[in-house]
């Protein structure tokens, strides 16, 4: 039986990677997002639903429907670019809604699941954000600012990861968060100069870069690793 695996934020940059590559090393994917799942590559282990992480009587839903599950993959997050000044409350719930909220409901419900089976992997998409603080001289006036509610949810899905790590191991469960740098996707070339002056290899990532983490995570390679937050920046988060 293939192993099932719940991704959440599917259509995005790094959900259509880790949903294509996730599928062709012979998981069973459940690729979901809000919208714009007909833009996730078609392969026969995927299979789409539609699902706001945000609303608990989906996520609710999405798991009653499911049989075994082997993994969830929390990677559904959203940024908000406005100056801090301005923030609006508005903002700051959207943000804290999809990024904290949305990845505490997946985990939640994974964990009840996971729990009556004796095993299951969490993986949560953090951020380096969530490690250092955003270098305000790489942005400039890019419109590309980085916010502080992105980094302060980011650097709580790595806590909840450690939480999580920490009261359920004794079930054969693990949970570990990834911490991606910056990923390229066409940004525009002062970003992009002022970026790759900033990180030691003078290059963002490429979505497959940070998929090699996941892979790994959801190996049986890594039964040991636990509570841990793997950062995949290139080397960013050094200076």
């Amino acid at each position: 039986m293939r192993e099932t695996v719940v991704l959440t934020g599917a259509a995005g940059q790094l959900g259509k990677c880790f949903a294509l590559n996730l599928a062709k090393e012979g998981y069973r994917v459940l690729a979901t997002d809000v919208n714009n799942l007909e833009a996730l590559p078609s392969h026969p282990n995927i299979e789409t639903s539609i699902l706001d992480v945000s609303c608990e009587t989906d996520v609710i839903s999405l798991f009653k429907s499911l049989g075994q599950l082997y993994a969830v993959v929390n990677n559904a997050g959203i940024g908000v670019f406005t100056p801090f000044e301005d923030r609006t409350v508005e903002e700051f719930m959207a943000v804290t809604n999809v990024n904290s909220l949305g990845t505490f409901l997946l985990c939640r419900e994974a964990i009840k699941k996971m729990k009556s089976q004796g095993f299951g992997k969490i993986v949560n998409i953090a951020s380096m954000y969530g490690v250092i603080s955003s270098d305000p001289r790489i942005y400039g006036i890019s419109g590309r600012n980085n916010s502080e509610v992105y980094s302060m949810t980011k650097a709580g899905i790595i806590q909840l990861s450690r939480y999580i790590a920490a009261n359920y191991a004794h079930y054969n469960i693990q949970a570990n968060s990834i911490s991606p740098g910056g990923v390229f996707n066409e940004q525009s070339e002062d970003f992009l100069n002022a970026y790759i002056s900033r990180n030691p290899t003078r290059k963002m990532a490429q979505p497959e870069q940070i998929f090699c983490a996941l892979r790994f995570l959801l190996s049986n390679s890594s039964n040991y690793v636990n509570g841990q937050n793997i950062i995949v920046d290139g080397g960013h988060s050094l200076w």
